[in-house]
């Protein structure tokens, strides 16, 4: 996901984890994000690379993202110690991004989890609450959110957690997860999605 600007109008709701911004769906700005994009998934840009044998394109992925399920083994792990397993997890697969993966709470040690002010909004998503991790000591900033009250269309999201690859050791079916270029977005690199991959500078309209 993205760190993205806040929208000009807006109300405050305080949910039992921390206060985040309630932003009106019809918000003028958030249209204007949303039609800002310069590619859909409904064509390949002519420097896409091409899939090898069981790879997907990022660039068939669709734009507002495809959001289902996805049953195999997730590991997230910091200093050794596993923060998160699960074989039902989500994904959200958006042009120009490897696949976000989103955790069930109850697949998750939540009492690593330390709620942080400073939400941000995505225009399909909604609104991002975000979370330090704490492992013996160590306090990871912002490197989890979750969507208490998704936008429709990604209710699925409500009770998931999102982390960033690039601040913990993130694993499917054992593969070792790269992180996607920059530190902006949270998709995960796996061997069986090819790019080039949003994220380095100036590929911010992709």
């Amino acid at each position: 996901m993205q760190r993205r600007q806040r929208a000009a109008r807006r109300t405050l709701h305080a949910d039992s984890r921390t206060a985040a911004p309630v932003i009106s769906f019809d918000d003028e700005r958030l249209r204007s994000a949303r039609d800002k994009w310069q590619y859909r998934g409904q064509i390949r840009p002519p420097f896409a690379e091409t899939p090898g044998p069981g790879q997907r394109s990022v660039w068939d992925f669709p734009r507002p993202p495809a959001i289902g399920p996805d049953s195999r083994e997730v590991l997230v792990r910091c200093r050794g110690e596993t923060l998160a397993a699960t074989r039902r997890a989500l994904t959200v697969c958006e042009t120009a991004s490897p696949p976000t993966w989103y955790i069930p709470l109850q697949d998750i040690r939540a009492e690593r989890l330390r709620a942080v002010p400073g939400p941000s909004v995505c225009e399909w998503k909604g609104v991002a609450s975000y979370y330090d991790i704490v492992v013996d000591g160590l306090s990871l900033p912002r490197a989890a959110w979750t969507y208490a009250s998704p936008f429709p269309g990604a209710e699925a999201l409500n009770g998931h957690f999102a982390f960033y690859p690039h601040q913990l050791e993130c694993f499917v079916t054992g593969e070792p997860v790269q992180p996607q270029p920059g530190h902006l977005y949270a998709g995960w690199v796996t061997n069986d999605v090819c790019g080039p991959f949003k994220g380095a500078p100036g590929t911010e309209w992709w």
